[in-house]
């Protein structure tokens, strides 16, 4: 159930507030005049949207990219290729 508190409890009983961004890892909505006004989340939380945003949108880019090529990759070739531009980059050389 999300947790939907006046942007008065900002100031009011901030504490609270982030007492249950901490626990609870979701987000409170704050509401002004009884409409939606900000968000309020913990760092962590946070940081974890915008990875889960990021891979979100690499799949995306990775899906549109294959519908526009026949090309295809065995996975041994692609762990072959990662592995040599590893070695590359232990190596001072930049791929």
């Amino acid at each position: 159930m999300p947790h939907i508190r006046p942007v008065s409890d900002l100031r009011n009983n901030f504490s609270e507030i982030s007492r249950i961004v901490h626990e609870t890892t979701e987000p409170v909505f704050l509401t002004k005049n009884g409409y939606g006004d900000m968000v309020v989340m913990s760092i962590e939380a946070y940081e974890r949207k915008l990875f889960q945003s990021e891979i979100y949108f690499k799949l995306k880019e990775a899906e549109l990219e294959a519908r526009a090529s026949d090309k295809r990759l065995s996975h041994e070739e692609v762990f072959s290729d990662l592995k040599a531009r590893l070695a590359n980059k232990t190596d001072g050389e930049d791929v």
